[in-house]
């Protein structure tokens, strides 16, 4: 699958993308477009995440509102816990953990605009409306609910990274904690106004200072249109992202076994044969959307190789 993201990379760019609809096979035509989009941009438009995120990430599917999601890779552990919110009852209600796309782009929006701008206050009017059109997402409707429900998860949960660290250097793991990745903010108005009075975004958010410290000094980054292409599956953007942190890091041909690909991805699959066709298909819209990435896939692994990044990092 990933073999076809590269097939279909290199028709887009000898032919063309209306050329490369006729000779790429018809099972291609998602990836032919994904490619000829991201190849296409002359924006230059960024996207941020923190590396702990490209490295973990939330779930795909909707847990129970009690569970904590709990995800270990390498020296790196996440843990996020529900967090609650007062309802109009006055009743303390458990709001869940975040998850899905919609999660993941709001994470990658108010990120990048930290980045940009250099603040933990972010503002979630204009920009933000702006930002969902070049993603192609309508501010109403159905995405305006999803929205707030993944922004409430996210406002109220409390996320913790942990990294492993050898023992003869310090004899004891270290600990980033951020009790919020909010600090305040993020919960989006409940108002019917149409997108030019901007009722939905009239917020601002101010991050968590652990938080925001740690993306400072650890920001990857992102192309926009990459993320426009990636944005209804989530688990294409967290390939997509563990790619742009990964690849211009190695320094050598690096095999990862499905095992270690399952631990890491397939927390919505118990088993590794239910798991590995879907990463597949994933890792090929991945591929397609960062061109400059250097993927083999064999029976037993996967192979990264040393890559150039998406997009240059910040000077």
């Amino acid at each position: 699958m990933a073999d076809a993201a590269k097939g279909v990379r290199q028709l887009v760019l000898l032919h063309g993308r209306e050329q490369a609809r006729t000779l790429a096979d018809p099972s291609d035509q998602s990836l032919v477009k994904i490619a000829s989009e991201v190849l296409g941009d002359e924006s230059g438009q960024k996207g941020y995440s923190y590396s702990g995120l490209c490295l973990t990430s939330l779930p795909h599917r909707k847990p129970g509102d009690d569970e904590a999601w709990i995800r270990t890779v390498g020296p790196l552990t996440l843990i996020i816990e529900p967090g609650r919110i007062v309802m109009g009852d006055g009743q303390p209600k458990l709001m869940g953990v975040p998850f899905g796309a919609r999660a993941r782009l709001i994470l990658i929006y108010l990120q990048t605009q930290a980045v940009l701008t250099d603040s933990r206050e972010v503002s979630l009017g204009r920009s933000m409306r702006e930002w969902m059109k070049r993603l192609g997402l309508a501010v109403g409707g159905e995405t305006a609910s999803t929205l707030r429900e993944q922004a409430r998860r996210i406002a109220t949960c409390s996320m913790r990274f942990s990294w492993q660290t050898e023992p003869s250097k310090s004899g004891r793991p270290t600990m980033m904690t951020n009790e919020r990745i909010i600090k305040s903010g993020l919960f989006f108005q409940e108002g019917t106004g149409d997108d030019r009075q901007g009722s939905l975004f009239e917020d601002r958010v101010l991050l968590d200072s652990d938080f925001f410290d740690q993306l400072r000094r650890h920001p990857v980054p992102l192309q926009d249109a990459a993320i426009r292409q990636l944005k209804d599956s989530a688990a294409a953007l967290d390939i997509y992202v563990w790619l742009a942190y990964r690849l211009h890091h190695l320094n050598k041909r690096t095999p990862i076994g499905w095992k270690d690909l399952h631990q890491q991805f397939g927390g919505s699959y118990k088993n590794l044969f239910q798991f590995k066709p879907r990463f597949l298909a994933s890792l090929a819209e991945a591929v397609a959307a960062y061109p400059e990435a250097r993927v083999d896939v064999e029976d037993t692994h996967i192979v990264l190789h040393p890559s150039p990044p998406p997009i240059r990092k910040l000077a």
